[in-house]
């Protein structure tokens, strides 16, 4: 049992306990060797009697420990405690993206601040890329969202090297809502994958709500596949056809009409922002007769 005060391998103080999370428990500690605030992540220990919980722990801690990047939570090392694995990230002071949704009004986020944010996870994932993995679980929930407007994508538990199959045995193993339909239909998931569930996430920034919802997992799944993707403008009139086109182009059905790269789709969205006309305000039909502000 980890408490408060405890020194975990000598070096890492528990300050408080952050969440009680599905898979892990995480605490704010305090590494008295380097000096500064750190996060750590312990397995619990009712997950633990599954060797694919503890394979997709491992995982993680591999993946992330590789990466240095400024859109990437750090990792700084990974141990053992009372028997279960521990690793300990970069410690961010801030909230998910999906609180960040969560407490705006309406829920949504500007086109233009919806942009900035995408630039910084394309930044990020086309990093991940060049290092040869595949996040597979991009959602606002895994990026953290700084309070001077940074992001952070965190949570590579189900990453794998582009180009191999997964071996978690389960081919949906994300989010079904930001799954790409390929990934749905049993096909290895690939750089256009990680693309699509980008998309997803512009569209939600923008409209505050995903694509495609329904009761079931079974029944987005084939919304996913089947179902006509629509543009952002359709219930968000104030994005342009500029940035509706970006989203599309990333959540085409068939991967090789998406974005081949993460680069791609950020120079798009660059490319969109230099326009300052994208981001004004559209006025509504009674605006535009009478005149109305």
């Amino acid at each position: 049992m980890i408490e408060l005060g405890d020194k975990i391998d000598g070096r890492y103080r528990v300050v408080s306990r952050i969440a009680h999370g599905g898979m892990a428990d995480v605490y704010e500690g305090y590494d008295i060797v380097a000096k500064r605030s750190v996060a750590i992540k312990v397995m619990r220990k009712d997950m633990m009697a599954s060797s694919k919980n503890l394979e997709r722990f491992e995982r993680e801690c591999e993946a992330a420990s590789s990466l240095n990047d400024p859109n990437i939570v750090k990792v700084y090392g990974q141990g053992e405690v009372d028997g279960r694995p521990y690793m300990v990230n970069e410690y961010v002071d801030g909230r998910t993206l999906r609180d960040k949704l969560n407490v705006v009004a309406g829920h949504f986020l500007s086109p233009l601040e919806s942009s900035e944010i995408m630039v910084q996870l394309c930044s990020g994932i086309e990093y991940i890329h060049q290092h040869g993995l595949l996040h597979r679980d991009i959602k606002p929930d895994n990026l953290f969202y700084l309070p001077d407007g940074s992001i952070k994508i965190a949570d590579f538990g189900i990453s794998t090297p582009v180009g191999e199959k997964s071996s978690d045995g389960d081919a949906i193993a994300g989010t079904v809502h930001y799954t790409a339909p390929e990934i749905l239909m049993g096909y290895p998931a690939r750089i256009e994958s990680d693309i699509y569930s980008m998309g997803i996430v512009y569209y939600e920034l923008l409209t505050g709500t995903v694509p495609f919802d329904a009761p079931t997992p079974e029944e987005v799944a084939v919304e996913q596949i089947k179902k006509h993707f629509p543009e952002p403008s359709r219930s968000m009139p104030d994005v342009s056809k500029a940035i509706d086109r970006i989203v599309v182009k990333a959540c085409r059905k068939r991967p090789e009409e998406r974005f081949r790269s993460a680069a791609q789709m950020k120079e798009a969205i660059l490319e969109a922002l230099k326009d300052g006309s994208n981001f004004k305000a559209k006025k509504g039909l009674l605006s535009r007769i009478f005149g109305f502000k």
